[in-house]
């Protein structure tokens, strides 16, 4: 199976240069993060599996295709909201959960602070969204809670990568769909994403 998935889309590619200009402020750098995640989203989404429907239009019936599984989409708090912050305009009827984790800047884990899920996640595609993909702690911790309390199907969508993080997070999820818009050169001495842009927390919420 193929590892991962770098979406090579113009506007994702004009999106992600709004993303890591610092000279981006917090409004432009939201609405940048918000529809660089629809496009995101939609990759994520391709071969979600779908069912045959009836359906009546104005004139005649006809045969429709349907998702077969509600969707489930966990962002990590809180840089994760800003990558679904525009998702009504695709996936309206997706279900959000949300699991809440801060980075431990000595050790770099991630500590969890919240955790607000739906039950029975078996029948959902569960999609975990996070803007950056870098050391791979937080989605790996999230992953494994997810597959704890019974996801059966989860997809990753982050903004950026390192490839530190892709090696990690594929280890232990060695099936799992990846999709991002960038897999970048490295981390530095600080666990963060060279070139990257910054915190994303930070630059999306301006605090």
């Amino acid at each position: 199976m193929k590892k991962w998935t770098v979406i090579d889309h113009p506007v994702a590619h004009a999106r992600l240069a709004t993303l890591r200009d610092d000279n981006t402020q917090t409004e432009d750098f939201r609405r940048a993060l918000g529809q660089l995640g629809l496009i995101l989203l939609q990759e994520a989404t391709r071969d979600i599996e779908t069912k045959a429907r009836s359906v009546r239009t104005p004139l005649a019936p006809a045969t429709a295709k349907v998702l077969s599984r509600e969707i489930l989409l966990v962002p990590i708090l809180r840089a994760g909201q800003g990558l679904i912050s525009l998702v009504d305009q695709f996936l309206p009827e997706a279900c959000i959960g949300y699991l809440g984790m801060a980075r431990n800047e000595q050790s770099l884990q991630p500590e969890s602070y919240l955790e607000k899920l739906p039950l029975r996640l078996g029948r959902y595609e569960v999609i975990v969204c996070d803007p950056m993909l870098a050391t791979g702690g937080s989605a790996i911790a999230a992953g494994k809670r997810l597959k704890q309390l019974g996801a059966k199907r989860i997809r990753f969508v982050h903004a950026l990568a390192s490839p530190e993080g892709i090696k990690a997070l594929r280890k232990v999820f060695p099936k799992e769909p990846i999709i991002t818009a960038s897999v970048d050169d490295c981390l530095n001495d600080k666990g963060y994403i060279l070139p990257g842009l910054g915190d994303a927390g930070d630059r999306c919420f301006g605090c």
